[in-house]
């Protein structure tokens, strides 16, 4: 008996100890959380800008533009983007259901985040360029210079779209992995059209205008996904760490109960002895 209470005690050390650490990740990634998705919720807005600015020149241009055109025919430049750390849920898990129902052998792409670099190896799927341990102060420049090079993979002809796999943030309980086309861009809808009928004037023309400002979009485009995601990766954390303290909690007070009893019934026992060894001497 005393051994067996021995062993609850030990249990109860452990999970108690667990708990604290899912406490503590919870708490910091709580604080993370907020302070990514104020970034993401501004970057967001400038993005949603740039767009509806593309959607008004997209409106007035000519269709026949090669930056405007998907060849479904050549492979994809597809950016994944991943978590570096580990202990977010399902987070990682639903980008890679995702991805499996996109990728093509022959498509370019770069993984983002050293969990998808863990994934595409274990299936032998070649990466054109992987980045673990992307600095957020830096994403923004490194990526720029691989939508530079996607962008000129595309002039060659070498590739038909530039897509982003990123998981988009809804609220703190609700983030969904989705693609998202950056080239050739999404045409505008009928009710963004209905906004530009009014006379434009260009200057420059649409077609230089395009040039610059298609590069530009899809660089700010896809840094927000980034963030988005970065921000998803962190609400993903702290609900885990959530769930893991509340379990915990409830494993704890499992185990108390079960030491309480076991306790009890050792001094029941104890008390039985006693009894019975002062009858025997009567």
């Amino acid at each position: 008996m005393p051994a067996s209470k021995q062993a609850i005690k030990g249990r109860i050390a452990s999970v108690g100890s667990t708990k604290k650490i899912t406490n503590a990740m919870q708490m910091v990634a709580s604080a993370k959380l907020a302070k990514t998705r104020t970034n993401m919720e501004k970057n967001r807005e400038y993005a949603n800008g740039l767009q509806e600015v593309l959607g008004m020149v997209l409106a007035r241009a000519d269709q026949g533009s090669r930056l405007l055109k998907d060849d479904q025919s050549k492979p994809s430049f597809l950016f994944v983007i991943t978590s570096d750390m580990g202990l977010c849920g399902g987070y990682n898990a639903n980008v890679f259901k995702t991805l499996e129902n996109q990728l093509r052998d022959v498509d370019y792409v770069v993984m983002i985040g050293s969990h998808g670099a863990s994934w595409a190896k274990s299936r032998n799927i070649q990466l054109h360029e992987t980045f673990i341990d992307l600095n957020e102060d830096d994403a923004y420049q490194v990526l720029s210079s691989c939508i530079d090079e996607a962008l000129r993979l595309f002039n060659e002809h070498k590739i038909g779209s530039i897509k982003v796999l990123y998981t988009r943030y809804v609220n703190t309980l609700t983030f969904e992995p989705e693609v998202e086309t950056l080239l050739p861009p999404t045409p505008p809808k009928a009710t963004q059209e209905k906004k530009v009928r009014a006379q434009t004037i260009f200057e420059p023309e649409k077609s230089v205008m395009l040039a610059s400002l298609i590069p530009m979009i899809a660089k700010s485009v896809l840094y927000s996904k980034y963030m988005e995601s970065k921000t998803s990766e962190q609400a993903s954390r702290r609900m885990a760490m959530e769930n893991a303290t509340d379990n915990a909690e409830e494993l704890l007070d499992k185990l108390n109960l079960e030491y309480n009893r076991v306790r009890q019934s050792a001094i029941t026992q104890e008390i039985t002895e006693i009894v019975g060894g002062a009858n025997a001497l009567k």
